[in-house]
């Protein structure tokens, strides 16, 4: 499905293989000042397009209406998807069949089979199929017992495209399994303010690397669109949700139009080459300062999601909006938006108000406020892409991979991810570990399954879990009990009341706790250093380091995080970002069993509580590309610990 891009020159370095420890990647993307002229990679089928016309034309507006419209598996039932004419549901974050966390993947799938056959009995004169999509972001987060891998700041430090293609394959079976047909997924932001919260979502604030990320994660989800291990994948948040102002989510953007195309939507021209086939709308703003232009809400912008998107860019999928972003357009509310559908958004994601949604956007059509020529174009592209998925040929809950317990499985994948993402950032002696040594470990992460996984898993935010909740994976002290024996290992949490001296080596576990969004930016003026928002972890280390016995330090993280004096206070420090359910991968180069280190940073880490990225200013401690291994030089210089400030300026 690939092809050549019309007047594109999109230069990618190489990324496959490992990086010196302190060479930065080359950040090379589009360079033009204005956006690219791409072509839908899918020749045109005049045969489909003409059938695609014959179903349009006989269906009724409140047909049309209902298939642009997706509520939340929550507030619909089978009988309304078939009295309403839906084309789509979806379940958010949290949201499981008859809400039960633990559901099987027959309850997935009975409750996929049960709004297909709604979907294909209705009063039609042609059956449209609905299409249920979901976020498997990190592999199907949703689902109890699924191998999660790291999220993607992680894959970012792997700089291996090929890598993040498997994921994607072992991610869309993960899907099937459950009879669902369309992941949200690849996040193709550029990442540029650490304060977000969810820059562990981007891959790197290099575009280059998102861009290739983003076409790989396309090709790996979608395969041939057809087969039974294929799904629908969603470029998303279309743009410039990285970029926004001191990193507030689903803020404002204030960059120059230059920079938007050249950094901020690198993604997008490979995926969309790749032949993505659904692109999400982004809650943020974008005013361009420079010029005094104020594009407003990007739900409701009729240049950036036409003009640009479905025109220069060529897409000929469908856009879906965010979880009630269209409420965020002015004028508009979470159940009425003209705006946001006469300015390109074809399906609209109404979790719980959609009842009114459609009566409202049927009154807009019949009084002239939506012309029909945008709905009949809207529901068009939406059943495009159904039926190039394979949609209309057969149910989705009744593929090959549905129901089968071992297509969640990926572990071994999952654990090669591990290892290729983590980054060491110092190492004055104390890895690798011995296996015949005694090894303390600390910090209440070295346990939890839900520190180590973060935001979209199991749940939304990531909270409420427990390691039993997961049905599977590996803690980190897990993996050492199983690398070093039990007898060789002691746990304590806190650190306090044991003799440190008893042994070889101390492995201190720390990490942020888990979140998603907007519940995870940390806003200005507030410090961004980890053991003001931690102190815990700093008591952790201040109880073990100083004892004469090595200390290593693991950090979860969802961001490059301040941590100078932690690193300070450690023999070796690892940025482990959120690695997923298998730490096997972790204890696998921490004992150097057959692997090394050679993760490399995906973005620039702070030598300051108030450095929030790479922008003049910025104080970095590591630059992007820096990542040592074991046969480099080690890195035991004392760094800078300028105080975390009550308040940034």
């Amino acid at each position: 499905m690939m092809r050549s891009l019309t007047g594109l020159a999109l230069l990618l370095p190489i990324l496959g293989g490992s990086t010196a420890a302190q060479d930065a990647p080359r950040s090379t993307s589009w360079r033009g000042d204005d956006w690219p002229v791409q072509t839908s990679p899918t020749p045109r089928d005049d045969a489909m397009e003409a059938s695609l016309a014959g179903i349009v034309a006989g269906m009724t507006l409140e047909q049309k209406i209902g298939q642009m419209t997706q509520p939340d598996i929550r507030y619909v039932t089978p009988d309304e998807v078939r009295t309403h004419y839906i084309g789509s549901v979806l379940n958010g974050g949290g949201a499981w069949p008859g809400m039960r966390k633990d559901a099987a993947l027959a309850d997935w799938t009975a409750l996929s089979d049960a709004y297909y056959r709604a979907s294909m009995s209705t009063d039609m004169k042609v059956q449209v199929p609905v299409i249920w999509g979901t976020d498997a972001v990190h592999g199907h987060g949703n689902v109890a017992g699924a191998t999660l891998f790291p999220h993607n700041i992680g894959l970012g430090a792997a700089r291996d495209p090929g890598l993040v293609e498997r994921i994607g394959r072992a991610t869309a079976k993960q899907v099937r399994a459950t009879g669902i047909s369309w992941v949200f997924a690849p996040t193709l932001a550029v990442g540029e303010n650490r304060r977000w919260g969810r820059t562990y979502e981007s891959y790197s604030s290099d575009p280059a690397i998102v861009a290739s990320y983003g076409a790989a994660m396309v090709r790996g989800l979608q395969g041939g669109l057809k087969g039974d291990g294929d799904v629908v994948a969603t470029a998303k948040h279309y743009l410039g949700d990285g970029g926004t102002f001191q990193g507030v989510d689903q803020g404002e953007n204030r960059a120059s139009r230059k920079h938007m195309i050249q950094v901020q939507a690198a993604g997008y021209y490979p995926a969309l080459d790749a032949g993505v086939q659904t692109v999400m709308a982004t809650y943020n703003s974008w005013k361009d300062v420079a010029a005094s232009k104020d594009y407003g809400k990007i739900h409701g912008n009729r240049e950036l999601l036409t003009d640009v998107l479905k025109g220069r860019l060529g897409f000929d999928g469908f856009v879906v909006s965010d979880w009630n972003g269209i409420e965020q357009v002015p004028g508009c509310s979470k159940a009425h938006c003209p705006q946001a559908i006469n300015a390109g958004i074809d399906m609209v994601m109404v979790p719980e108000d959609w009842k009114a949604f459609i009566a409202n956007t049927v009154a807009d059509v019949r009084e002239g406020r939506i012309a029909m020529a945008r709905i009949d174009d809207a529901v068009t592209r939406i059943l495009r892409v159904k039926l190039r998925s394979g949609l209309f040929e057969r149910n989705p809950a009744a593929t090959a991979w549905a129901a089968r317990p071992e297509a969640l499985d990926d572990r071994a994948l999952a654990r090669e991810a591990v290892r290729k993402s983590v980054v060491l950032l110092k190492n004055g002696g104390a890895l690798p570990l011995a296996p015949d040594k005694r090894v303390l470990v600390v910090g209440a992460s070295a346990d939890s399954l839900s520190n180590q996984t973060g935001g979209w898993s199991l749940t939304w935010q990531g909270t409420e879990n427990g390691n039993a909740d997961f049905r599977g994976g590996t803690t980190l002290l897990a993996a050492l009990r199983k690398a070093l024996g039990e007898a060789n290992v002691t746990y304590s949490p806190d650190g306090s009341n044991v003799d440190v001296t008893r042994f070889d080596r101390v492995v201190a576990v720390i990490g942020e706790t888990p979140y998603a969004e907007y519940h995870g930016d940390i806003r200005f003026p507030r410090p961004v250093a980890h053991s003001q928002l931690r102190p815990s972890d700093r008591a952790v280390i201040d109880a073990v380091a100083g004892k004469g016995v090595p200390v290593v330090t693991i950090l979860y993280s969802g961001r490059p995080a301040y941590a100078n004096d932690l690193i300070n206070r450690s023999d070796a420090f690892v940025a482990a970002f959120l690695p997923g359910t298998e730490a096997d991968g972790l204890a696998d180069v921490l004992l150097k069993r057959g692997h090394d280190f050679t993760g490399r940073l995906s973005f620039a880490w702070p030598g300051s509580a108030c450095s929030t990225g790479e922008a003049p200013g910025d104080i970095v401690q590591f630059p992007r590309g820096y990542g040592l291994s074991y046969g480099k030089a080690k890195r035991t210089v004392r760094l800078p610990e300028p105080a975390a400030p009550a308040a940034c300026r």
